[in-house]
């Protein structure tokens, strides 16, 4: 991999392939979602696994607390375990394999599709081709794998019950970028045996030099399992009902702090949603998105390449949107609000047209430093008109959001 290349890239999102943003799904039969349901036959080992580690880590691993204990090496194991999970599902399974959000080494891709497979979460293949369906077809009852719009149940765990068969790509087809990754494909056709071996071996030889095959089993592989797995699950069921919509209300994704901690930054679902080609769910510095940190540390090492970063403008944009949309509906309820609701989008319009002049700016300086003709005080001009339209912007989104914040404290 060269480290030549910028770790990151300032891409517009209209450029992300079709193939894997906006593919178009086969045509479905009529048949009702109540119908559906009465036809759709039980998913027996869904059901199996998740009830067993249920009731063996809800149960079995307190009774064996108090009559053997557990100890710092145990309760260690069961730690890097749920990290070693849930990184590689947030890092890999998601930002690399579904959304194409950066580009990675195969020394990389083959870590996270080993701890992918310790998650047990169906292979990379089939896991990537469900997250597109969701994305392309959120709260689509009928389209969406797992809808929330069907309820807290059914998107955390419900939809994995039942043989639904959502997925119209019997052959993934909606994913012949990944089946160009012979670890992709590697771990697809050998992924039953890989599950077994990994789960039960590491519990084994983890318990046979611990001197604790019980309880290593009971707390590395079982407690772990459930515990990765939920945590994921928290995603689909939970940052679709509980936070905040700072960039859009045309999902039912939402941005949740409390979420991100549990799932390793994935808790920022509103802006994911929004913006779903970027390596990083959370934007602000003081935000928790380890997930994010990983990828842009690999970058460091030319381990990682090609980190997509949606364009300032288009962030700001939808938040501007979503601004005047929500301080517009609060006005609508007073009385005599027509002269501030006519300043609010005045500032608006003010505010939407310096963050084009920035883009405007930024993208001449940003072609000119491409282009080597260019001589150097001509591009330190661009520079510095890029630089005082950014100031401009920035000082206007101050003026709009301190009349937004007046506006719902009046």
């Amino acid at each position: 991999m060269s480290r030549k290349s910028s770790p990151e890239k300032i891409i517009p999102e209209k450029i992300i392939p079709e193939k894997i943003t906006r593919e178009k799904i086969p045509p479905e039969n009529s048949s009702t979602r109540s119908s559906a349901e009465q036809q759709s036959s039980l998913n027996w080992l869904a059901i199996s696994v998740f009830s067993i580690s249920a009731v063996l880590t809800l149960f079995a691993v307190p009774y064996y607390a108090l009559t053997h204990g557990f100890d710092a090496w145990q309760i260690a194991a069961m730690v890097i375990g749920v990290i070693f999970c849930e990184i590689s599902i947030t890092a890999g399974y998601h930002r690399l394999w579904s959304h194409r959000a950066y580009e990675a080494h195969w020394l990389v891709r083959l870590f996270f599709a080993i701890g992918g497979t310790y998650a047990v979460q169906n292979t990379i293949l089939h896991w990537s081709s469900d997250h597109r369906i969701h994305h392309n077809h959120v709260d689509n009852n009928d389209r969406d794998p797992y809808s929330a719009g069907r309820g807290f149940w059914y998107s955390h765990m419900g939809w994995m019950i039942r043989e639904y068969n959502l997925n119209p790509y019997k052959n993934y087809e909606n994913c012949k970028d990944l089946k160009k990754d012979p670890i992709v494909m590697f771990q697809h056709k050998h992924y039953l045996p890989l599950v077994l071996g990994l789960n039960f071996g590491t519990s084994i030889l983890l318990g046979l030099w611990h001197g604790d095959l019980i309880g290593m089993m009971l707390l590395a592989g079982v407690a772990r399992l459930f515990i990765s797995h939920h945590l994921t699950f928290f995603i689909n069921s939970l940052a679709h009902i509980w936070g905040s919509q700072p960039y859009s209300d045309k999902n039912s994704s939402r941005d949740n702090p409390v979420i991100a901690l549990l799932t390793f930054g994935e808790g920022y679902h509103n802006y994911h949603h929004s913006f779903q080609r970027d390596y990083r769910n959370a934007i602000r510095w003081w935000q928790y998105d380890p997930t994010k940190w990983l990828i842009r540390s690999l970058s460091l090492f030319g381990l990682a390449k090609n980190l997509y970063r949606t364009p300032l403008e288009y962030i700001e944009t939808e938040r501007a949107q979503m601004l005047l949309k929500n301080t517009s509906r609060k006005l609508s309820k007073r009385f005599h609000s027509e002269a501030l609701s006519q300043r609010l989008h005045e500032e608006y319009e003010m505010l939407i047209a310096n963050i084009n002049a920035f883009a405007r700016a930024r993208k001449q300086w940003m072609e000119a430093r491409r282009n080597s003709m260019i001589e150097s005080c001509d591009l330190d001009a661009l520079k510095l008109k890029a630089e005082a339209m950014k100031q401009n912007f920035l000082q206007q989104k101050k003026n709009w959001l301190n009349l937004n914040a007046s506006i719902a404290l009046a």
